[in-house]
């Protein structure tokens, strides 16, 4: 064993050394801004920097926005890629082309697919053109509050493919046998579910919904696509245009502050994730 992993170390290393630095590095070394006056002496300020951006209101305009697309959004993400790949899993070989196919949003340049989605949402596409057909009014998608709305179908449509490729690989690694035994043994479909598929599958489950609320949490991407760094809409202004803001004006004692004051968030949804996971595993296994 300690041989294969000392083996291991060369392959290892380089990966490693570019997450250090340009990850790890940067991580620890931002603490000190966050703690400084960012002025010619650079004085110690300890909490204030904290204290200040997170009494300001467009932190907290970002961050709720943040959360709350974040909310919509991983949910949703884990739903679809779960029902999508289940649904693929149940027409193999048949699905073969459509297995293929989820991946093709991550090939596609994210000029052509912002091209695509204001074509689609602009007041006169064909979303809006659909919309008269059945004798709705017209909707400004890329100002008003539902502005929201293609922001999410953007999100949705450019990261489910990998979820639902994770998904797949869990389910395909379930043994037909143990399907074949319940139903000779009677067991309903939703009892297979919860006896055979879930528990199986959590592990896999866990991983979908880390990424998913990672991918939710970077959304800025998608926001900055449709309303730019300084949304028309306030409902579109996340945390992440806040920071890219501050970052513009050099102030980056906000910056590394904001980014830290999220990390502990972050860390603290995950850490609530793991014990659901924990928990749901147990309950899965009967309590063991």
């Amino acid at each position: 064993m300690y041989k294969k992993f000392r083996l291991a170390w060369p392959f290892l290393l380089p990966g490693l050394a570019g997450l250090l630095i340009f990850y790890g590095i940067p991580f620890v070394g931002g603490i000190w801004y966050s703690v400084t006056d960012g002025k010619v002496q650079n004085a110690f300020v300890g909490l204030e920097n904290y204290i200040s951006v997170w009494n300001n209101t467009m932190f907290q305009m970002g961050l709720k926005n943040t959360m709350e697309l974040s909310l919509i959004c991983a949910p949703l993400l884990f739903l679809l890629s779960f029902v999508l790949a289940a649904g693929l899993h149940r027409i193999r070989p048949a699905g073969g082309f459509f297995r293929s196919s989820v991946l093709l949003p991550y090939l596609m340049p994210s000029s052509a697919i912002l091209l695509i989605w204001l074509i689609w949402f602009d007041f006169r596409g064909p979303v809006n053109r659909l919309l008269a057909q059945f004798g709705a009014e017209r909707i400004d998608w890329l100002i008003g509050p539902e502005a929201r709305i293609p922001v999410i179908l953007l999100f949705l449509w450019k990261n489910l493919g990998f979820c639902v490729v994770i998904f797949m690989s869990a389910l395909q690694s379930i043994p037909e046998s143990l399907y074949e035994y319940a139903t000779l043994e009677g067991a309903s479909f939703m009892k297979q579910t919860f006896r055979i598929t879930l528990p199986l599958a959590v592990p896999s489950a866990f991983l979908v919904g880390i990424l998913s609320f990672v991918n939710a949490f970077r959304i800025f991407k998608e926001v900055y696509f449709i309303a730019g760094a300084y949304p028309n809409e306030p409902l579109l202004y996340t945390l992440q245009n806040y920071m890219s803001n501050m970052f513009n004006q050099l102030s980056y004692q906000n910056v590394t502050t904001a980014a830290y004051i999220f990390a502990v968030i972050v860390f603290v949804l995950f850490g609530v994730l793991f014990l659901s996971q924990r928990s749901a595993l147990k309950r899965l296994n009967g309590g063991d």
